[in-house]
């Protein structure tokens, strides 16, 4: 691990930036310990950050542009001196002494593999040093991703204060290239640059992925988020439809962000919880992320698509996803209103599917406990089993108008708009909930303070509102040697002294302001939204459709609707779909397809290629709105891989009405 130690001639000043551009970070305390105005309360880069009259942001800087360098010694080997260079897209390292080498092992810090940093100081109160830490996620020799740390220790000046304010400098600037907050050419980098950190209520599905969510969240999520210096409070889910009751209770406004720990099917209920409020116009507007812990995490492909990564798997897209989450950022999701034959309506994100996808998706159920490789059995048994379905597809092609002139005063609403209205029932007080983890702010852990080659002190999570703490044992005798450095204490209102409002739970199980389905043939109930937007390109399910909708009639493989580009964390069924083009893609396989091909358009999906194949079968059509009508008595719908009610329905898609947390975008190339 590379630890550095500053020189006593202090930080060079980048010829870029003016002296008085490199301020002080206070990154100790959240938020800057001076006072501000109500308007002007700060969020990272999930909100928009009020900039002041004066300040006008400043040309954006090339990748290769230097913003700060120094010389560093070593911790805790005092002997070995580095030279320092931040830039905006990594930090570089080199080594000058005791043998000079220019491209040293580990020297080239990418930012885009940073979760987090944070300035420490050392026990011993006759160390003047300052202590600077970067904690890293590099890919391996096998493409795994291994946690690093990089501590720089900066003793070039007679006071620790002086030193703790280099430190500091270093710390502010590279804290605002990972937020995406602008560096002011021509005025001080202070702590004032820094908004509070991101309050996020994290839910977690202690039985997804197998029944590792919750290890997987233990041992690596709340570790990094930790590390970005993120507030959280974290609760487990206990039943179907937990989520949506306790997103019905929330005080939104306490909140910047859900997260879900899970599959795709907790942010379904999460979602369709927003949308089922009173005032679900404002609570959609919530950004909600995703971590994948479940078995079908097809909408955390699509984000690490987004964000630059390669494909990944596993562990590796949930550190991927989580470097995303700790970056900040959000982006507008689009929503898709299903309506269903009983005139309920739900709202979802990732697809509609009928045939052969909802049959494998549902059958594979069975073997939940084989985790992701139940897709691949389920989908074995479907091709030896392979059924067709007659059917009537209609769309409203993406080209295509609406035929009504405004969304208020145009076709018919549907019967969901008309049915679904009843004012909802008042929210339910609960107990507080007993599992979940403190929101707090966490102390850091610290694998780089201690002896060479000695295991890493990992949190110690606590239930009942306790935080994590840190294991005393650094690996070496006594007391760790380096600590946290909170000089400033934190003022009124920064999250350790804000009272977050009870989280109630919205309704109880069966609410009076949703429409719950009939029991599936599994037994399990589907809730279904009321709320939402008129759904203003679709007339009454059951009548005849507007001018401009074009009809299909036939024997169906399968017919997907699919808002994002992929439908599994490696199956891209829409390669070139974006999360806000106002689109959903339509795919679909008639019949006469035989095994062998059905099973090459599945293969060369994980990379995106089956529309290259030219099979015939294989159709395409983006579109704005669509009816599928099954006309075979027998068969499976699913929303969001959800079971719901057999029979006709239709769909529309609402532009951008959610909000995704999904890190800054990436570029093709950007992963080495």
């Amino acid at each position: 691990m590379d630890t550095l130690k500053h020189r006593s001639s202090g930080t060079r000043p980048c010829p870029c930036f003016p002296p008085a551009a490199m301020g002080v970070l206070d990154f100790d305390s959240y938020p800057p310990s001076s006072p501000q105005r109500p308007d002007q309360e700060l969020t990272w880069s999930w909100g928009h950050r009020p900039r002041s009259e004066a300040m006008a942001p400043p040309p954006p800087l090339a990748a290769s542009t230097p913003l700060l360098h120094g010389e560093f010694g070593s911790y805790p080997d005092p002997s070995l001196r580095l030279a320092l260079t931040l830039t905006p897209q990594a930090l570089h390292i080199q080594k000058l002494r005791p043998k000079p080498e220019a491209r040293p092992r580990g020297g080239l810090v990418l930012l885009t593999e940073v979760s987090g940093c944070c300035t420490l100081r050392s026990c011993n109160p006759s160390d003047s040093a300052a202590y600077f830490c970067i904690y890293t996620y590099p890919r391996g020799r096998r493409k795994g991703r291994r946690k690093a740390t990089h501590t720089f220790q900066a003793d070039g000046a007679a006071t620790y204060e002086e030193n703790r304010a280099e430190a500091q400098r270093w710390a502010t600037a590279l804290t605002c290239l990972l937020r995406g907050l602008p560096l002011p050419g021509d005025g001080e980098i202070t702590s004032q640059l820094l908004p509070r950190p991101p309050r996020l209520l994290l839910l977690v599905n202690p039985f997804g992925g197998r029944g590792l969510a919750w290890q997987w969240c233990k041992n690596h999520v709340l570790p990094m988020i930790s590390e970005a210096g993120l507030s959280f409070n974290l609760i487990q889910t206990e039943r179907q439809n937990h989520a949506r009751e306790l997103v019905q209770g929330l005080s939104l406004s306490e909140w910047d962000g859900i997260v879900t720990l899970s599959g795709d099917g907790l942010l379904y209920e999460v979602l369709n919880g927003l949308l089922d409020r009173p005032d679900w116009e404002e609570a959609v507007k919530t950004p909600v992320g995703i971590l994948p812990c479940g078995s079908g995490n097809a909408l955390a492909g699509a984000v690490n698509q987004h964000g630059g990564f390669k494909p990944a798997l596993g562990i590796d897209l949930l550190l991927n996803c989580s470097l995303l989450l700790c970056r900040g950022g959000s982006h507008p999701l689009d929503l898709l209103s299903v309506t269903l034959a009983s005139g309920s309506r739900c709202f979802s994100f990732l697809s509609v599917a009928w045939g052969f996808v909802s049959d494998v998706d549902i059958q594979s159920e069975r073997f939940r406990a084989l985790g992701s490789a139940r897709f691949t059995l389920s989908t074995v048994l479907g091709l030896a089993t392979l059924h067709t379905y007659r059917g009537r597809l209609s769309y409203l092609p993406a080209t295509m108008e609406p035929a009504s002139p405004t969304p208020a005063h145009g076709l018919p609403r549907a019967k969901s708009e008309l049915t679904l209205a009843p004012a909802p029932a008042p929210p339910v007080a609960h107990s507080p909930l007993h599992r979940s983890v403190s929101d707090l702010p966490l102390p850091l852990p610290q694998p780089a303070l201690m002896s060479p080659g000695s295991p890493e002190p990992l949190p110690i999570l606590s239930l009942n509102g306790g935080g994590p703490e840190l294991a005393g044992d650094w690996g070496g005798a006594g007391d760790a040697p380096l600590s946290p450095d909170p000089l400033v204490p934190s003022p009124p209102g920064s999250p350790k002294a804000a009272l977050l409002s009870p989280i109630i739970e919205g309704a109880p199980e069966t609410p009076a302001s949703s429409e719950v389905l009939p029991p599936t043939p599994d037994g399990d109930q589907v809730a279904v939204s009321p709320g939402g937007p008129l759904d203003h390109l679709l007339p009454p399910l059951g009548t005849p459709l507007p001018p401009g909708w074009v009809t299909l009639e036939g024997d169906f493989v399968l017919m997907l609707a699919i808002s994002p580009s992929h439908l599994g964390a490696d199956l891209v069924a829409a390669p070139h779909a974006r999360f806000d083009d106002g689109l959903v893609h339509l795919c679909w396989v008639r019949g006469g397809i035989s095994r062998t091909a059905l099973l090459r358009l599945f293969l060369a999906m994980e990379h995106g290629s089956h529309f290259s194949l030219g099979c015939p079968q294989l159709c395409y059509a983006p579109a704005r709105a669509f009816r599928l009508e099954p006309l075979t008595p027998r068969g499976v719908l699913t929303v969001d891989g959800e079971q719901v009610e057999y029979g006709p329905l239709q769909a529309q898609v609402h532009p951008g009405l959610g909000t995704l947390l999904t890190g800054p975008p990436g570029h093709s190339g950007r992963e080495p």
